[in-house]
């Protein structure tokens, strides 16, 4: 892939939950799959669960192709205000280090501050260390362990 490749970002799932570029969705699976394969066959019915429950997706796109994606939130909460979240944030494994993260990253902290969030926030995996150099290089910073109790 040429560095003058043009990156466009575009919505799939708007600010207002709705499916605005449907024909990205069956694209944009593939590349979704490789950071969550555990996603269920149905992945439009999910990601519409996930949309009428706050969810967001944007892509990193280049002609036809999904370089990449973000699932991401707002949420507001006691300890840090206004928190653009994101739940997924993956480039295609064929297309690291090419520009693809720094984009979406750049859209995700642009829009925080268009929504006048105190904060862009994001988990990462413990085993995922090359995701967190990319992380640390982006400005962001461990603030805290995360906890959780797997139910199901």
């Amino acid at each position: 892939m040429s560095t003058h490749m043009q990156i466009q970002i575009v919505e799939i799932i708007d600010q207002n939950g709705q499916l605005v570029a449907p024909q990205w969705l069956p694209i944009a699976e593939g590349v979704h799959r490789q950071l969550r394969p555990q996603l269920p066959a149905d992945y439009a019915g999910r990601l519409q669960v996930i949309a009428a429950n706050g969810g967001r997706l944007i892509a990193a796109v280049a002609g036809e192709a999904v370089l990449g994606l973000a699932l991401w939130r707002l949420i507001e909460n006691t300890y840090e205000g206004r928190r653009l979240y994101v739940d997924d944030l993956v480039s295609d494994e064929t297309r690291r280090s090419q520009g693809v993260g720094k984009a979406l990253m750049n859209w995700l902290d642009g829009t925080a501050r268009q929504l006048h969030c105190d904060v862009l926030a994001l988990d990462s995996g413990v085993q995922r260390a090359s995701a967190h150099k990319f992380y640390f290089r982006e400005g962001l910073h461990v603030s805290a362990f995360n906890f959780r109790k797997v139910l199901q």
